[in-house]
């Protein structure tokens, strides 16, 4: 049998399936639910955004999954492997991702999904186990210090005081709004622990009204 009567048998049958072990097929699909669950748990573990997607974490496990499933299928037979890179050749995904770090775990959910479906079962367990624990240790320290927005509205009365004040938390101007009446600007500081004692300094300056502390990711946009 030359190559060209391989090529014929493949596209004109479909004996492949016949041969498909269900119980590796469950074990494939056992192993990518597992990976799919440990990204999940570091993704919540790990996040550092403002709002947590619960949606967007289940995503991962899905996507392990489904990728996994895909891959045993393609594998099968050259056919469905040519119609399959046919089908999702077409596919677009318009999700904004605000997180650069979002994006990682998308293709690691999506490389461990194809290694399990190949059934290179070390790679697809060794490999998310290596890179879980990157993420843990990355994560813990950046917590050591955390960027924060000051934000805080006043009028001329207290621009010389802030400006001191900021000088001691060594806070970046982010944005300045000039109104009628007050002044709004916004700072950029960072905190190594979660003592905010100095809000209550600058709330009780003459001439401030309010001051606001959000968590800062990096995507701020005036």
């Amino acid at each position: 049998m030359n190559f060209e009567d391989i090529i014929k048998k493949s596209v004109l049958t479909l004996e492949s399936f016949q041969t498909v072990s269900y119980y590796e097929a469950s074990i494939s699909l056992a192993i990518s639910f597992a990976i799919g669950m440990f990204i999940y748990a570091i993704y919540r573990k790990t996040f550092r955004g403002v709002v947590y997607s619960y949606n967007y974490n289940v995503s991962f496990v899905l996507i392990t999954m489904i990728t996994t499933l895909v891959i045993m299928t393609i594998s099968t037979n050259i056919v469905l492997s040519l119609g399959m890179v046919g089908a999702l050749s077409i596919v677009r995904f318009r999700t904004a991702v605000k997180d650069p770090l979002d994006v990682v775990y998308m293709f690691w959910a999506l490389s461990a999904g194809i290694a399990t479906g190949a059934k290179v079962y070390p790679i697809a367990l060794g490999g998310s186990l290596l890179i879980g624990l990157v993420i843990v240790w990355l994560s813990k320290r950046k917590i050591r210090e955390q960027a924060f927005l000051l934000i805080i509205r006043h009028t001329d009365e207290a621009t010389a005081a802030l400006r001191t004040e900021m000088k001691k938390l060594n806070g970046k101007l982010k944005s300045k709004n000039v109104r009628k009446n007050y002044t709004e600007v916004t700072y950029e500081i960072k905190l190594v622990d979660d003592n905010t004692s100095f809000l209550q300094t600058i709330i009780e300056m003459s001439g401030v009204s309010d001051a606001s502390l959000v968590n800062y990711t990096g995507d701020y946009a005036q």
